[in-house]
């Protein structure tokens, strides 16, 4: 499985053929004079400058914390909550399915049997109500029915979900949309961000949370996402939680080192919008 990656511009590709051509080409006409410098939108440019493989995976997040001496998992610190992905909204969708996808990811060594088919099958359903192909269906029931017959071991299926929310969600832009994957996305950094500011706010370590949780870039990208289309959409009270909470913290991570009140702040934030699936 690969990622998807971008071609040659169409300029460039112009240019490469003519000079493969063969032929000699009579002389371009002289450029136009250079146009008035147009006013840059930072947001977006920022948005199409982040690349979303910055952003952490649930199981990167474990691994940073048990480097900074913070040995309990973060699934100790999972609410128990049952997320159902569907709903009229696909935004909706596409967030709660991202949290699911954290917490098979965050629970996947110590959880029952019964309760991973279950996550990975919302999981399968919310893709599918986003747009998932048959490829992806097709890859989760495979899952489903190793994990129901013991024939992957726990750490390959942390791999499996790595693979598959890193490489080949992302491929699902194509059937679903633009904004689908980077919600889904965004769920998945939501559900991991929170556990880490548990996490973080129990050990008393906040310089623990630097590394993981100060990407305002990364908030900007999801906030992006959240904010487009927003006059034309009906409107949604977790996405309008998402939409204010992404701003808090957007600021907070941007500072050069956190607090121990700036955890807080993104644990609050973080929980409030969870509560709201």
């Amino acid at each position: 499985m690969t990622r998807s990656l971008r071609t040659l511009s169409w300029p460039a590709l112009a240019l490469l053929l003519a000079a493969c051509g063969g032929r000699e080409e009579p002389a371009p006409p002289p450029p136009p004079p250079p146009a008035a410098p147009q006013a840059i939108d930072v947001d977006a440019a920022r948005a199409n400058a982040v690349n979303t493989s910055l952003t952490p995976s649930p199981a990167e997040m474990q691994t940073a914390l048990t480097r900074a001496g913070i040995a309990e998992s973060l699934a100790t610190f999972m609410a128990a909550r049952t997320i159902a992905v569907e709903h009229a909204n696909l935004d909706q969708v596409a967030v709660r399915t991202g949290v699911v996808i954290a917490d098979v990811v965050l629970t996947a060594k110590e959880a029952p049997k019964e309760t991973l088919v279950a996550r990975l099958g919302d999981i399968k359903k919310g893709l599918e109500l986003l747009g998932g192909g048959k490829d992806l269906q097709a890859t989760l029931d495979e899952l489903i029915t190793q994990v129901q017959s013991d024939a992957i071991t726990r750490d390959r299926l942390v791999m499996e979900m790595d693979e598959l929310s890193g490489a080949v969600i992302p491929e699902m832009e194509y059937e679903a949309g633009p904004r689908s994957v980077p919600l889904i996305q965004a769920g998945s950094w939501l559900e991991g961000a929170n556990l880490v500011a548990a996490a973080v706010r129990k050990a008393q370590k906040p310089e623990a949370a630097g590394v993981l949780l100060r990407q305002p870039d990364v908030v900007g990208y999801f906030l992006g996402y959240v904010r487009g289309e927003g006059s034309t959409r009906a409107p949604d009270q977790v996405i309008d939680k998402l939409e204010a909470s992404l701003k808090v913290l957007q600021g907070i991570t941007g500072k050069p080192t956190l607090s121990a009140q700036d955890v807080e702040i993104l644990y609050t934030e973080t929980e409030s919008v969870l509560k709201l699936l």
